[in-house]
């Protein structure tokens, strides 16, 4: 078994009626779901789709994407994940430069307007003619030429550092090996539950699919604001008795393990896992640490079961037919403790990135150190290799950071506001006391000719970058600090942006006391934002999330107003709140612990 199809046909045979997918009150079983793949492969397959073939799918959080990919994959092809939450303009451009064959949405999202033909996949005219499609196996004989492990399995489209996102391309010869570790480490299988949790743009949710379905787990969905780090998360988690979940640190930081996952097991990826974070999660499941880029599938070394008493948190050893090494600047190999920078090979490393041969040669390089003709990947990552063989992550050589767990190229935000007419300069830079507090401010500098206000260089942002790209913050300069040599100097932008968050006081703006002199919930909420955003002036009629606000700092007030006040405002009903004097009103109405 070496294709995805082929892992979970045989879980199929043996799981049968086990439950495969759980959203929210819906479970669908293994033959059911197998059956409903095969059927929408058929219909692919006669639409054109086979091996290295790429199919963009355009579907939300449902069942329905499950059984979108399985069919893909089952067809021969790959599938070009496009998120409905991203920009339109981003999805567009990520599809014109793919090139797929095909594009499958539902009737909830909007064509993009490619010059590919479409299947609407709850359509009820196209419902019925793929239910008459056959439900068995899809077999070798009728796909439009043999599937290897050679061919392509998926392309995910990462921030690119030239201003525009790059598609990695992964084929189906890294599963084998990534079954093979979840099985050693994890042992999911019947009975189990793993939670879906990150987009469906990213690797991430690859794993989570492959930890249940590869493995005759169940995979639980839910919707978006179910899965909001804090209350919402938690509830979710025992809700449907989740016991595997990968979250990344920024999540588990603001999220109460009490009681979760007992017995099971949280991995923490996509970013840092502090002493403080292990400390907390080792706690009555088992925690892992995960390392590794999109270029890879979806990871490269893993550390763990991991004690909290441990002074620096390790990412482990490579994963089952991978190898992590830590060289110099002339590829030789440090195993002395010094630092280097991590090239990453053996069976998981991607193709190379869709349409960019030149900047697939620049990463994606000879292995001095493996097989004839194998390569390794150039991560950009720094680390050391300890005496017992654990390695440890120490940062990036280049302007690549992690945001709340998302990798960013601030290359990219940049390029986004330099292309808007009034800007002649931009310049990104992280800034935040911790991984919950992480975000983006950008210093721009604006052309004489032209007049603009930070908010329409952020609303400009967010017309094309996802939603953890758009700068917090962006602000205006006469001028761009820069070093003697003329470079911009971006540690004292960085240090500025730093400076300026930890030291805005936390003083409420005027709002009216009620008629006993006690606060109003509108007065109470302005305080709790202004603290939560780190900004020096709050309104009512101000929108929390024009003023900088994120979807995990609106978690995070959320679990403010519960903890403090005893409301409970839903996720969906914070994000809808258009301003803060509508969301103070939704307080008073709301339900009361």
């Amino acid at each position: 078994m070496n294709t995805v199809s082929e892992f979970f046909e045989a879980r199929v045979a043996e799981s049968g009626e086990a439950p495969s997918v759980i959203f929210g009150e819906t479970v669908v079983s293994y033959s059911e779901l197998n059956a409903r793949a095969n059927r929408l492969a058929r219909r692919l397959i006669a639409a054109g789709v086979g091996p290295d073939a790429l199919v963009a799918v355009a579907v939300p959080r449902s069942i329905e994407l499950i059984v979108a990919v399985l069919a893909v994959l089952k067809a021969g092809g790959a599938y070009l994940p496009l998120d409905p939450a991203y920009p339109a303009e981003r999805l567009t451009h990520m599809a014109e430069d793919a090139r797929p064959v095909l594009l499958l949405r539902t009737k909830s999202v909007a064509s993009l307007r490619l010059d590919v033909p479409e299947m609407v996949l709850d359509d009820p005219s196209f419902v019925a003619t793929y239910e008459r499609e056959r439900g068995e196996n899809v077999s070798a004989g009728e796909r439009l030429a043999p599937l290897t492990p050679a061919h392509l399995m998926y392309v995910i489209y990462t921030s690119g550092s030239t201003g525009v996102p790059k598609g990695v391309a992964v084929s189906h010869a890294g599963v084998a090996d990534l079954v093979a570790t979840q099985v050693r480490l994890y042992g999911t299988g019947p009975g189990d539950r793993v939670l879906q949790w990150a987009s469906f743009s990213f690797d991430a949710w690859f794993w989570d699919f492959t930890l249940a379905l590869l493995n005759g787990a169940a995979l639980v969905m839910a919707e978006q604001d179910a899965l909001l780090p804090g209350e919402s998360l938690r509830e979710t988690l025992l809700k449907h008795d989740v016991n595997h979940a990968v979250l990344p640190p920024v999540a588990l930081g603001i999220t109460e393990s009490e009681g979760l996952l007992p017995g099971g097991t949280i991995t923490s990826t996509g970013d840092v896992c502090t002493r403080s974070l292990a400390e907390e999660w080792s706690k009555g499941r088992r925690l892992y640490n995960a390392y590794g880029p999109t270029e890879v599938t979806v990871g490269a070394s893993i550390g763990g079961p991991i004690e909290g008493v441990q002074e620096e948190v390790t990412i482990g050893t490579p994963w089952d037919g991978g190898a992590v090494y830590v060289l110099d600047e002339r590829l030789r190999d440090l195993r002395d403790g010094r630092e280097g920078e991590l090239y990453l090979a053996g069976s998981g490393v991607a193709r190379g990135y869709l349409n960019r041969p030149g900047l697939t040669a620049a990463r994606f390089v000879a292995d001095p150190y493996g097989p004839p003709g194998s390569r390794m990947y150039r991560s950009g990552d720094r680390g050391r290799r300890a005496a017992d063989g654990e390695l440890y992550f120490t940062g990036r050589a280049d302007n690549q950071v992690k945001v709340r767990g998302f990798r960013v190229e601030l290359g990219e935000v940049e390029a986004r506001l330099e292309s808007h007419p009034a800007v002649e300069i931009a310049v990104a830079v992280v800034g935040g006391e911790d991984v919950s507090t992480q975000h983006i401010v950008a210093y721009v500098q604006t052309s004489a000719r032209h007049v603009v206000d930070e908010a329409q260089l952020r609303e400009h942002a967010r017309r094309t970058l996802p939603e953890h790209m758009v700068p917090s913050a962006v602000v205006v300069l006469e001028q761009i600090p820069t070093l003697p040599n003329g470079k911009i100097d971006r540690k004292a932008l960085a240090e500025r942006a730093s400076r300026s968050s930890a030291d805005t006081p936390a003083v409420p703006a005027p709002v009216a006391d009620g008629a006993d002199g006690a606060k109003s919930y509108e007065q109470i909420l302005c305080g709790m934002v202004m603290e939560t955003l780190k900004v020096s002036e709050v309104t009512p009629q101000d929108n929390f999330f024009d003023l900088g606000g994120h979807s995990v700092l609106a978690a995070k007030l959320a679990s403010r107003m519960r903890k403090e006040l005893g409301v409970v405002v839903p996720m969906r009903s914070l994000f809808a709140a258009e301003t803060l004097a509508e969301l103070a009103q939704l307080m008073e109405q709301a339900e009361k612990v």
